[in-house]
């Protein structure tokens, strides 16, 4: 690295309360400028027994690793902010964004604006925070090494955060199943298709996503990130001019008449479906169970806010567009999720073919950071880690394999998009998009006041308010959202309006 690690100095009092308006400035925006606090937790005994006193700060042990890799044949500490932001834009501009107008149509127009404000900030906020708990503790690779952290070190909070962790990648992997076989149901609707159709297509799907996952460095898969946001951007444009275009919405009948638009809900919206529109929103935003492995492999992670700000500017001009624009052209009796069935069938084929690379990608990328979590534990210190064996490419293989297996099975079983998302938000990004940043916040700050540091009266009572504030969100989130949510999934199976599981019949929109 070019130039150090700015840490915490033995005259905290020196420093109170980020005095020089450049840390201010580099506590939003990153840089060689940016205050890296004391630790809230030991080093763990791996790393202890490997440096001594005098190199057990956040620069030393970033320094190390950093040494460690030159000369081996698989680095991973190689992302530069510009290759992070690549990883967010495929991340998060995604196939959910198709998902906002049926979202606008069921909160409205206003509130599902000001909601898609409101939760980006939310999310910018708290990973903010999750980068300065990063930068304090450099050997983190993944949530679940924050997750113990920030229970107290405890055995339990590991595993428990390591289960949410492996089943909300594996459900985002099982949504790319169901809706790369939804695409391919779609362009084959009117052709005779042997056997069980919905499922085959699954297994298709699967197959190609596993091939995609095997790149084992976010370095290469930032590449191929790049090239999926640039195509889920043309597609989303593209289905957002042909809602323009287009004489009438598909599914237009004279009895339901004009698309029509609302500013507010409709009078009997219900609760279940209001939080259903409510987490489909959320769950667009909220990534944050990632970026500690994006973090972990970043050559300089002071320079993530870079790519942070980046993606959240271009999500809130992304998202609210393309929602607005299509809910305004299908209005609530024609919209679908995803928008691409509300366009006609040459629109909608054109619009979501498109949308393949993301289909595929983004699946891959929480598949790795899933293989990651397991790999990097399995083979800590070992050869195998950082040269091409036999060994290290064969379990890589086969922990990708076994996550597949698994999101195959789930998108059989839960056969629809929608629910499908509002299943993921409530149970999981209640916790990773809220309740770990909120104690992060707090348990930093109480280091923070130990060591010396003080701060702003008015400022640090309303930001423990907020971080507060954001706790009760997330647990909210977790109860009410999951009711919701699992009462969404029985209302449709009781309604008829989706298939059962594991069915032969064509899931195409």
């Amino acid at each position: 690295m070019s130039e150090k690690f700015k840490t915490a100095p033995e005259d905290l009092e020196a420093t109170t309360s980020h005095s020089s308006g450049f840390s201010r400035f580099a506590s939003l925006f990153g840089g060689p400028g940016v205050w890296i606090g004391p630790r809230i937790a030991p080093l763990p005994a791996y790393l202890k027994s490997d440096l001594s006193e005098s190199e057990e700060s956040s620069e030393a042990i970033l320094n190390r690793q950093l040494a460690s890799e030159d000369g081996t044949s698989i680095q991973y500490r190689t992302c530069s902010w510009q290759k992070t932001a690549a990883l967010l834009f495929s991340e998060y501009i995604c196939l959910a964004i198709m998902s906002f107008p049926w979202s606008y149509s069921v909160l409205g127009l206003v509130p599902g604006l000001i909601l898609t404000v409101v939760v980006a900030a939310l999310v910018l906020y708290t990973s903010l925070v999750l980068w300065e708990f990063c930068l304090r503790h450099p050997e983190v690779r993944d949530v679940c090494d924050i997750g113990q952290m920030l229970f107290w070190g405890k055995e339990w909070a590991w595993w428990a955060t390591a289960v949410m962790f492996v089943l909300n990648n594996t459900f985002i992997q099982a949504l790319h199943v169901l809706v790369g076989a939804e695409y391919l149901n779609t362009m084959t609707e009117s052709d005779k298709i042997g056997g069980c159709r919905t499922v085959e297509f699954g297994v298709v799907v699967t197959v190609i996503c596993l091939i995609g996952s095997l790149p084992r460095t976010f370095s290469m898969m930032s590449k191929l990130g790049t090239a999926s946001a640039i195509f889920t951007f043309i597609s989303v444009l593209l289905a957002t001019i042909f809602a323009g275009i287009q004489d009438k919405p598909a599914g237009y009948t004279a009895a339901l008449g004009s698309p029509l638009v609302t500013a507010i809900p409709v009078k009997g919206t219900t609760f279940v479906n209001g939080m259903s529109a409510f987490l489909n929103i959320s769950y667009t935003f909220i990534g944050q169970i990632t970026l500690p492995s994006f973090i972990a492999e970043m050559r300089d992670p002071r320079e993530f806010p870079k790519s942070l700000w980046a993606c959240t500017i271009a999500e809130i001009i992304v998202f609210s567009i393309v929602g607005g624009v299509i809910y305004a052209y299908t209005g609530n009796q024609y919209v679908t999720a995803p928008a691409f069935g509300s366009l006609d069938d040459l629109y909608k084929k054109v619009s979501f073919s498109f949308m393949i690379p993301t289909l595929i990608f983004l699946g891959c990328l929480y598949a790795s950071v899933t293989a990651r979590f397991v790999f990097f534990r399995t083979f800590r210190n070992s050869v195998h880690l950082h040269s091409h064996t036999v060994v290290g490419w064969g379990s890589w293989t086969g922990i990708l394999l076994v996550t597949w297996i698994f999101a195959f099975i789930i998108s059989q079983v839960i056969p629809f998009f929608s629910s499908l998302l509002s299943v993921m938000s409530s149970l999981f990004d209640s916790w990773f998009g809220f309740i770990f940043w909120g104690v992060a916040y707090l348990r930093m700050r109480s280091v923070d006041e130990q060591a010396g540091r003080k701060r702003n009266g008015i400022v640090a009572t309303l930001s423990t308010a907020l971080n507060i504030a954001i706790i009760i969100m997330g647990a909210f989130f977790l109860s009410v959202g999951t009711y919701a949510s699992v009462q969404g999934i029985v209302d449709s199976f009781n309604a008829g309006t989706v298939h059962g599981v594991f069915s032969c019949k064509s899931n195409g929109i």
